[in-house]
């Protein structure tokens, strides 16, 4: 068993080691993400605050960029350093191509700036079955076109923000808070990207020796450590806990943070400071990792993959341990906050059980919230200076976590910050969850029971990540700056975090749900099943090797394409609609309801078994997407499906143009839609028919027709009804029109 090496604490106060730090970062990062209202001593609020936003965005870039700079040769961009993310040049560019793709689709504008960059760099920041990891689909750029990239982003942001149209407060329909929500995403990708840089060899990053002052002030790491404080515990009296922030807030936030929630908490204790080094180096000689009774049956699972003996940032140097910091190695400190897993944290509060008798814990978001409401609030920290934030928070102090007794926030130590603090809730909805209609990815694809909710932020944690309302979540097996406090919670509160059956409660999502797998109404055949048999009556079968589904929504149609097809990508631009599917496709039973008059529903569970369609999907990949600027993967096919989508496109004729080279000469496009255009999808200029041009009517079909006849033949023409279920008694009965294009055989060239 490794020892620990020794590790001298720096002389000096706390104000000495930080002073630098702080100086040099107080210039580039504002503590909190800035105020959606006026200022109300500004002589022109709107001008100062457009002013405002502007810095914010330039500060982050620059952050972000600084981050970047310590990767010494560009090769390192290409690795995968961990293997459940992509390499490090994805999340150099993809915050950029955020900004552009969310700017596009809002109609807020209309050119792009690299289409092949903005489609390859969309998604991919979790390991979910539509999340595309696959190596093989990528042709990385070089990282000088993303940093060429960068700065055509840049200034096309600071060109929007001068002159986008600014109402105060910002309301989450505005240009203003869109560009807020890429400089927050952007602020997320800083923080966990510097997780990934821990995790490369420190020969492909610059050493301090190699840095400039400003950047060795910048990503210092805290020189103090020493010997750990005995922990003790704090009491909690019962209390009314109410969590969800206000749709009134003051600050900007993700969809996953508003509604309410309000629950009674027993007594508590909780631990004066959070789980140090020294304490999870008792849980290792005790033979923690070697006793698989305190791991949960997910946590024996990890173990059993990794062969972990120990936290993923401690490492074995002859007869000691060290840990690895940003761009560094040390002696482990033992008063520092240990770095673990949700499993790994689990894994202890079990040891501890055992150990005391005691019914020691992780928090729940509750307990979390009880703590933090006993330190002051966001706000009235906000414009105090850096020197009264006492929080290990923002790059502010150090580019490392510190000692657990370095910062103390009322009774407690590193409520805020240091390192983030694990839960034992896995993140679910408030009462009255809306997704953001341009960010419905974000937290949908978290809500499946095996996310947990991490709270506090750590030294590197900026803007909304730091606010008392902010909700992260990560699989219980990722590693993040994320550490633990214990708690002694009330008799019979134990520690489960697997989430209970899911049920489906997005409106939306349920109505889709319903349409593709419900029983059939008023006679009418189920709608995606009738579009594929009657796409199948013009297509040969020697024709039937690979499909596309695109617009696939929940999935019936991809999935009735693959008892045809060898091969189905199935592709929405919805996460949420792509997560029932994939459900389903993993076995799973969809549970949702269905309203039968006013406040009456009835409840339905559906799977592929239950619906005859068990076997189905073997040859099928949900993957999520943007239809009118798809990855170049997604080509030669024999059959593209496109249902019920080219009204609902804010480019459909872009749509039409590009999507013929994904077929292979002679490949059918089989198009169904009821042509009902609004300029809320898609703007009136760019309707493809039912409108007038040249004083003339022009119908969607015309429309359709004239966009094709480059390169496709028309082949068939039909009705197909459908209904869509409101109540038990009011169906909306409606009539989709399929048409059939055959993509013409290439011309030779000359």
């Amino acid at each position: 068993m490794p020892s620990v090496a020794t590790h001298s604490p720096a002389n000096g106060q706390l104000s000495a080691q930080t002073s630098g730090p702080a100086i040099a970062v107080a210039c580039l990062v504002p503590t909190h993400t800035l105020l959606l209202s006026a200022d109300p001593t500004a002589a022109d609020p709107v001008q100062e605050k457009r002013a405002e936003i502007r810095n914010y965005f330039l500060k982050t870039c620059e952050l972000y960029e600084r981050l970047f700079a310590l990767v010494k040769d560009d090769d390192s961009f290409y690795e995968r350093h961990e293997p459940l993310r992509h390499p490090l040049i994805f999340y150099f560019a993809h915050p950029a191509v955020f900004f552009i793709n969310k700017l596009i689709v809002g109609h807020f504008i209309t050119e792009r700036i690299d289409s092949q960059l903005e489609a390859m760099m969309a998604v991919g920041v979790d390991e979910m079955s539509w999340d595309d990891l696959n190596k093989a689909h990528y042709d990385w750029p070089s990282a000088d076109r993303v940093r060429a990239y960068r700065r055509l982003v840049r200034e096309r942001v600071v060109r929007f923000i001068d002159a986008m149209p600014l109402e105060l407060p910002i309301q989450q329909d505005a240009a203003a808070w869109i560009i807020l929500m890429g400089i927050e995403h952007e602020r997320i990708h800083l923080e966990t990207s510097s997780v990934i840089m821990r995790q490369m060899p420190l020969e492909e990053l610059r050493c301090h020796a190699e840095l400039s002052t400003a950047e060795r002030l910048l990503w210092a790491s805290c020189s103090q450590a020493g010997p750990a404080p005995h922990n003790s515990w704090v009491e909690m009296p019962a209390q009314r806990v109410s969590l969800g922030k206000p749709a009134t807030d003051a600050t900007f936030g993700w969809d996953n943070e508003y509604g309410t929630l309000e629950m009674q908490l027993p007594a508590f204790s909780a631990a004066k400071f959070l789980v140090s080094n020294a304490d999870f180096l008792g849980f290792i000689e005790a033979g923690g990792y070697g006793n698989i009774a305190y791991w949960s049956e997910e946590g024996r699972g990890w173990l059993h993959y990794t062969r972990a003996e120990h936290p993923k940032f401690w490492m074995v140097r002859g007869p000691d341990y060290w840990q690895r910091n940003l761009i560094e190695e040390i002696p482990l400190p033992l008063n520092w906050p240990v770095e673990v897993n949700c499993l790994e944290a689990q894994a202890f509060c079990a040891w501890q059980r055992e150990k005391t008798g005691l019914n020691i814990q992780l928090p729940t978001e509750a307990h979390w919230q009880a703590l933090r409401l006993t330190i002051p609030s966001d706000l009235s920290l906000q414009h105090t200076g850096l020197s009264q934030w006492a929080a290990n928070t923002n790059c502010e102090h150090f580019a490392s976590s510190a000692p657990v007794d370095m910062f103390p926030q009322g009774t407690m130590y590193d409520v805020i910050g240091n390192v983030w603090q694990w839960t034992r809730t896995p993140i679910m909805p408030f009462k009255g969850f809306e997704v953001h209609p341009l960010y419905d990815d974000f937290s949908v694809p978290t809500f499946d029971g095996r996310h947990n909710l991490i709270k506090g932020g750590s030294w590197i944690s900026t803007g909304n990540e730091v606010l008392q309302s902010a909700r992260y979540a990560f699989r219980r097996h990722f590693f993040q700056h994320a550490g633990f406090r214990t708690i002694i919670d009330a008799p019979g509160h134990d520690s489960v975090t697997e989430g209970s059956k899911l049920y489906e409660t997005d409106n939306l999502v349920t109505q889709y749900l319903e349409f593709h797998y419900g029983p059939e109404s008023l006679g009418v055949a189920n709608f995606p099943a009738a579009c594929v048999q009657a796409a199948l009556q013009q297509s040969p079968p020697e024709r039937r090797h690979r499909c596309l589904d695109i617009g696939c929504s929940v999935g019936r149609s991809a999935f009735e394409f693959s008892r045809y097809f060898s091969h189905v990508d199935a592709v929405d631009f919805s996460a949420r609609f792509i997560q029932a599917g994939v459900r389903l496709q993993q076995g799973e039973e969809v549970h949702y309801e269905v309203p039968i008059e006013g406040d009456l529903t009835l409840s339905r569970g559906v799977s592929l078994e239950t619906l005859g369609l068990a076997g189905l999907g073997k040859g099928l990949s949900f993957m999520q997407g943007d239809a009118c600027n798809l990855k170049p993967l997604y080509r030669d096919y024999d059959l593209i499906f496109a249902g019920n989508l080219i009204d609902r496109l804010y480019d459909p004729a872009l749509f039409l143009a590009e999507i013929g080279t994904r077929l292979l000469p002679g490949g059918l496009l089989v198009i169904t839609s009821p042509y009902t255009w609004l300029a809320e999808y898609t703007e009136k200029n760019k309707w493809l028919g039912g409108r007038r041009e040249h004083g003339e009517p022009l119908s969607t079909f015309q429309g359709l027709g004239q966009a094709l006849a480059p390169c496709f033949t028309f082949v068939h023409r039909q009705d197909i009804p459908f209904v869509i279920r409101e109540t038990a008694r009011k169906h909306q009965y409606t009539i989709a029109e399929l048409t059939v294009w055959r993509k013409l055989a290439e011309k030779p060239t000359a």
